[in-house]
């Protein structure tokens, strides 16, 4: 008899259950709208590189000894031959990062920032260059990374600069040293277009941009367009120096914007962190685009270092899967497709041209 009420108050629940799921539509929040592919199609097992890779755009992820040595492993297993790791940072800060990840040899490599320290004073160009000079010397290989959303340099600290933007005549010395010395700076200039537009239904992207949204109500901000227009200046302005357009350069809603700066500039490379779901939507003008570019185009994460999310890059680079979703690892809500990259742009794309960029001294010479 209990058995039996069981039952029946279990398919009682069971029925309110599918009651409550025949919600309207007007009762969902977009927050909470999880959508789940009904298609039967392909589905890639990319967890490993299918070329060795260089990962351009990271950052020193690992808080701990023990954090420093599972991301390694991670590594192995993905295909990952060396990362990237951008600080940000100077004097003891970066010296002590450096030690820290110097100690895996060739799998990592390690990037410093600039001293924003006195930026407003006299000849704080001047000492900014020297302050460079003592990290390379300590064994900082590139800057990195750069970054302006608006209000002028902000990344690097503990010094912020803000008000001076990439293109400001004080920053000149710093990126003709970084040219002298061989070493190639990445920027990031602005935030994807969504972060720009109406915070309203017709935002495609709505939830990640209502997140990270620019508001160009602030006094002395620059727009999308000013800030690329900084990047632009700065490469043409240093043809010895190379630079690396962080997240391709924000421009995913129209990247004949970055394709004309790569026409232009020979010195300008572009990276893919954290920009697979802003460009995924569009597979086909991505494998063209990519086919284009395949000599000035290079792998970046920019995203922590889970496996799942090194597959999920993979995956939108290697394979030809369509209509999937990743919501959780990238907050869109919008379906992803492979690239379908075919090999020869994979491996230039994976580590060929970042080996181009990283292994070159001040003379132009490989290292």
């Amino acid at each position: 008899m209990i058995t039996r009420l069981l039952l029946t108050y279990s398919l009682m629940v069971s029925a309110v259950g599918a009651l409550s799921a025949q919600t309207s539509p007007d009762d969902i929040r977009v927050d909470d709208y999880r959508p789940r592919s009904i298609y039967k199609v392909p589905v890639s097992k990319t967890d490993k590189a299918r070329y060795p890779a260089i990962d351009i755009h990271s950052h020193p992820y690992a808080k701990s000894d023990e954090a420093l040595k599972e991301w390694v492993k991670v590594m192995d297993n993905a295909g990952i031959a060396k990362t990237i790791v951008m600080t940000m940072s100077h004097g003891a800060k970066f010296d002590s990062l450096y030690a820290k990840y110097a100690a895996y040899g060739d799998r990592f490599e390690v990037w410093c920032g600039f001293d924003y320290t006195g930026y407003q004073e006299p000849g704080w160009s001047e000492k900014a260059v020297r302050e460079l000079e003592r990290c390379f010397k300590a064994g900082a290989r590139g800057v990195g990374e750069l970054g302006d959303k608006g209000m002028g340099e902000m990344f690097s600290g503990p010094a912020k600069a803000q008000g001076m933007h990439v293109d400001d005549p004080r920053m000149q010395p710093l990126f003709a040293k970084c040219g002298e010395l061989g070493i190639p700076v990445a920027i990031h200039v602005a935030e994807p277009y969504w972060m720009y537009q109406p915070m309203d239904s017709t935002n495609d992207g709505l939830m990640n941009a209502y997140k990270w949204r620019i508001d160009l109500t602030k006094k002395g901000i620059y727009n999308h367009g000013q800030l690329i227009a900084t990047l632009d200046h700065v490469v043409r302005d240093n043809p010895k120096t190379t630079f690396v357009a962080c997240h391709l350069a924000n421009c995913e809603y129209d990247l004949s914007i970055l394709g004309n700066m790569l026409d232009r500039y020979p010195n300008l490379y572009a990276e893919f962190g954290a920009r697979y779901a802003e460009t995924a939507p569009i597979p086909k003008y991505m494998n063209a685009f990519c086919e284009k570019y395949q000599d000035r185009l290079m792998y970046g994460t920019d995203m922590g270092y889970s496996p799942h999310m090194y597959a999920t890059t993979f995956r939108i680079l290697e394979s030809n899967d369509e209509h999937f979703y990743e919501i959780d690892l990238f907050e869109y809500h919008w379906p992803l497709y492979g690239f379908g990259l075919k090999d020869s742009v994979l491996k230039k794309i994976y580590r060929e041209n970042a080996l181009e960029i990283l292994h070159k001294d001040a003379t132009g010479r490989k290292r």
